[in-house]
């Protein structure tokens, strides 16, 4: 599945550029795009009412809010890292809509790692979340949505990214 324990630790010094996160897929069903939308509160018809979403706004289908594809995005990032993993920062950018009958495909790689003054490690990585109908060859998805997230690691076993505030924490 993909998911660590909570027992599992990334640290900072095991992960390099270049590096690619193992991949994670999701068939969207109309629960998941429902769900996502009413866990956001967000009450938009398009969200979960097929007959708005397709005849007043003229889409396929009712398709995943921003708040849901956000959670989706830290989901893959911090099921990779660990518990001990802090987000700093994320960026994405939705290029066309993720629609039930969907399968989701997550896939990233690291595109740099640094230490910052305070001695806290952060790993930046460029997610990728393509899309196609489930039954697809993959090769025939389209890039959904990109993400570009900037993660704390510990740097030891005793280092947590969670214990830093103030000018220890500089996301």
């Amino acid at each position: 599945s993909g998911v660590m324990t909570a027992e599992a630790r990334l640290l900072f010094g095991q992960v390099a550029v270049g590096q690619s996160l193992p991949e994670l897929a999701i068939d969207v069903t109309p629960t998941t795009v429902v769900l996502g939308a009413l866990a956001s509160r967000d009450w938009r018809p398009m969200h979960h009412d097929y007959k708005f979403a397709t005849e007043r706004n003229g889409v396929a289908d009712i398709f995943l809010n921003t708040p849901n594809q956000a959670a989706w995005f830290e989901r893959y990032v911090t099921d990779w890292a660990g518990p001990r993993a802090r987000l700093g920062r994320m960026k994405f950018r939705m290029k066309t809509s993720v629609f039930p009958g969907h399968r989701m495909v997550f896939t990233a790689i690291v595109t740099a790692v640094s230490t910052d003054s305070a001695g806290c490690g952060w790993v930046s990585i460029d997610v990728a979340l393509s899309v196609g109908a489930a039954e697809a060859d993959p090769s025939s998805y389209v890039v959904a949505s990109t993400c570009e997230v900037r993660l704390a690691l510990p740097d030891s076993s005793t280092d947590n990214p969670w214990s830093r505030s103030g000018e220890q924490w500089v996301p």
